[in-house]
């Protein structure tokens, strides 16, 4: 039976990413195994997790950091021994970090080097219309854009990756994306693990060909897990606390990551810093495509010389089997004189929502698969939803793709410039994840979630969609004007 639907569902994954329903299992052989160049191969996790390198300004003025960065292609080494061809911010592969201040004005001139217009999102940014990266504003060849970040939000863990309609999955999943780090002002007064103990980490899935170059097809046949670039590395850790902010930046997969008996707490989501630290050890950590989780790894517990591993549940591997993708291994001891504050950032009161919406993503599955968001294909347009300027909204977004002819299908809500509350899932009460301010949640199928929003300071147009990028390319997206 899984063969079956495999097979029926071959075509559709290859061009919408669709992909296999949960619990399905891919048929056919297994994908030829990758030449390694010259020299033995690498075993797994004896090559280094890289930290992707932080971007420094270019100028400075007293509210202002300026920034450029060049998109490009790039031969990078994800497995050891082979050269794949990327698309690149900047040369690397995940791109360069930006870290700005709360209240601190960036501006980012992107150039672009490629054959092709690309575009550039801050997943998570509260910014003007003109800089959100809307799917039709591109950066043809050879030219560029000025980009404006004001920053006037809570310290928080965003990325930027590119948006460009038709081409967003596959030019994120070959390369564009990267971490936008926004210090709040009361971290500042915390002693959370900061500099060489505050690390980026994006962990997605890749597939590659006999030649070791990334092949964007069946998402059932990515069977290589990604952690900063690299399949199963290993990261150097003192015998102390690190805050480890993770990302998936898949563009379908699920992930359902664990730190093993490690002591962890969670302190962030999407929008920043929690109200309350929540112990979370020993349990998984559930990440859809876009989503992101602030963590405090205490590995003082250790030994100089052990190693400890996050794992990973596969759920298009048709089984159960968790998966070691990245080991930390302890060579050093170091000072930690710091400590988790009990509270840490209150959430700011929900005015009184004037407005609910109700949204359902599905698939239309008749001929040429076509994303829906309420039963239409994205439009540029056509504006779906007119808010005003200063409305808090409750809207209940629904995933309608419980039962397709392909067997079930997973969504992920994401909404451009605001960050929201989740109040509910299926009317039951958030997971301890959701306590904070987020931009992207799960939709299993069948399911539902309300969140609340206030749509303050910024006019003008902007997206919401499914985040699993092949499904918005497909059509799954919405689009909604600020108005006065």
């Amino acid at each position: 039976m899984y063969r079956r639907r495999f097979l029926g569902l071959a075509g559709i994954a290859a061009v919408t990413g669709v992909g296999l329903p949960v619990g399905a299992v891919a048929g056919g052989d297994p994908p030829a195994p990758v030449r390694i160049g010259r020299g033995a191969p690498k075993g797994p996790f004896s090559v280094r997790m890289p930290v992707p390198p932080t971007l420094r300004p270019v100028a400075r003025t007293d509210d202002t950091d300026v920034y450029r960065l060049d998109v490009l292609a790039a031969d990078l080494e994800l497995i050891p021994g082979v050269r794949t061809s990327c698309l690149t911010y900047g040369g690397s592969f995940v791109g360069p970090t930006i870290r700005a201040r709360e209240g601190r004005r960036v501006l980012v001139t992107y150039r672009n080097r490629l054959p092709e217009a690309v575009n550039v999102h801050l997943h998570g940014g509260h910014v003007p219309a003109d800089s959100d990266g809307h799917p039709m504003q591109l950066i043809d060849p050879g030219g560029e854009r000025r980009y404006e970040y004001p920053n006037r939000q809570p310290g928080a863990t965003l990325w930027y990756h590119d948006h460009s309609h038709h081409t967003e999955a596959e030019h994120v999943y070959r390369g564009l994306h990267a971490f936008y780090l926004i210090e709040g002002e009361d971290e500042r007064r915390y002693d959370l693990p900061k500099d060489e103990y505050d690390v980026p980490i994006a962990i997605r899935d890749a597939e590659f060909d006999a030649a070791g170059q990334l092949v964007h097809g069946d998402p059932a046949k990515r069977d290589v897990i990604l952690v900063n670039g690299r399949s199963k590395p290993y990261f150097p850790v003192a015998a102390r606390r690190y805050r480890l902010r993770l990302l998936n930046s898949s563009t379908l997969r699920f992930l359902k990551l664990n730190f093993g008996s490690l002591p962890v707490l969670q302190i962030g989501s999407d929008g920043g810093l929690l109200p309350a630290p929540v112990d979370r050890t020993g349990t998984d950590f559930p990440l859809a495509a876009g989503e992101r989780v602030d963590l405090v790894v205490d590995f003082s517990g250790l030994a100089v010389g052990s190693r400890a591993a996050l794992t990973n549940q596969g759920q298009y591997t048709g089984d159960d089997r968790v998966e070691p993708v990245l080991q930390f291994a302890v060579d050093r001891r170091a000072r930690d004189r710091g400590g988790v504050p009990a509270v840490l950032r209150p959430l700011p009161e929900l005015p009184p929502a004037t407005v609910h919406r109700e949204l359902t993503l599905s698939f239309d599955l008749n001929g040429t698969p076509t994303g829906l968001v309420n039963g239409l294909s994205f439009d540029p347009d056509r504006v779906d939803q007119r808010i005003r300027r200063g409305a808090t909204e409750i809207w209940t977004v629904t995933n309608g793709d419980s039962a397709t002819k392909y067997g079930p299908i997973q969504h992920s809500f994401h909404l451009h410039l605001v960050q929201f509350r989740v109040l509910d899932r299926d009317g039951r009460p958030p997971l301890p994840g959701d306590a904070g301010l987020k931009d992207t949640v799960p939709l299993p199928p069948g399911t539902s979630v309300r969140v609340q929003a206030t749509f303050t300071d910024h006019l003008g147009r902007y997206m919401y969609h499914c985040h699993m990028l092949e499904h918005s390319l497909a059509g799954m997206m919405g689009q909604m004007e600020i108005v006065d």
